[in-house]
């Protein structure tokens, strides 16, 4: 049976608004206040998270994010660190029930089926896209997309990255690297595992790979997808959730 979803089309936010956002959304989608909802958005200004479990200063050139003016920011997913680039990214983020049909309750198993939204999704834009456990997609054997999940507050939530363009040097630049040689490995290294549409198809239309990415979730979740906008609760959870917990000092650094 198709489950109706609600959609939600964020554009450039920055990296706390981001992050409150999705956790606000999760809390409300879980006690049922609103439908399973899948959201796009970007990031503005470049930002760095880092997974729920990481050391922050062990993971991140504090001084380069400064210096290039990107935010940096602790997820509650797990994972390792990513760099969100303004230009260079769109993110998704989907948040159901746990109890909702046909979501396994094993988490490398729901892997599987949420990650299929974003197979089908490429798929449509002419990308051989597959599935690359435990949580990532590829394209010709490298990879495009990385996702992150948690299971809190009764809910899930799932985000990831589709990459539209990829900018390695500012990457290590940002991230902790600990000598030049091993950078230029890094380097030599992405290009040869990590792809983007840009490099796959010469060109990048942003509301293409949303559309398409919007019917591959359809397909896979058996969904369609209503326009929405958040509602004045999770607004205002928001930026509750913003204040209390991605802005302070202490949860960035709490690892």
């Amino acid at each position: 049976m198709t489950q109706r979803w609600r959609l939600l089309l964020h554009g450039a936010r920055n990296a706390f608004d981001n992050m409150a956002i999705d956790e606000a959304i999760l809390r409300t989608v879980a006690v049922g206040d609103v439908p399973a909802t899948l959201r796009f958005y970007t990031w503005e200004p470049s930002a760095v998270s880092i997974g729920y479990f990481q050391g922050v200063e062990q993971e991140v050139d504090l001084a380069a994010c400064r210096r290039e003016g990107v935010d940096v920011i602790r997820r509650i997913t797990g994972g390792g660190a990513v760099f969100h680039d303004r230009e260079g990214e769109i993110t998704y983020s989907l948040m159901l029930q746990g109890n909702a049909p046909g979501v396994p309750q094993n988490v490398l198993d729901s892997y599987g089926v949420f990650c299929q939204g974003l197979v089908l999704g490429l798929r449509r834009l002419g990308l051989e896209a597959t599935f690359a456990p435990i949580n990532d997609i590829a394209v010709n054997g490298r990879k495009i997309s990385g996702n992150a999940q948690t299971r809190r507050f009764g809910g899930v939530l799932q985000h990831g990255t589709v990459l539209c363009d990829v900018n390695p040097a500012l990457m290590f630049t940002l991230l902790k690297v600990p000598d030049a040689k091993l950078r230029d490995k890094l380097l030599q290294t992405v290009a040869e595992r990590v792809t983007s549409i840009r490099r796959e198809l010469g060109a990048v239309d942003p509301q293409a790979v949303i559309e398409a990415l919007c019917a591959g979730f359809a397909a896979a979740l058996d969904a369609e997808f209503i326009p929405g906008v958040l509602t004045e609760q999770e607004a205002q959870l928001a930026q509750q959730i913003k204040g209390e917990r991605y802005a302070r000092r202490e949860w960035l650094f709490k690892r």
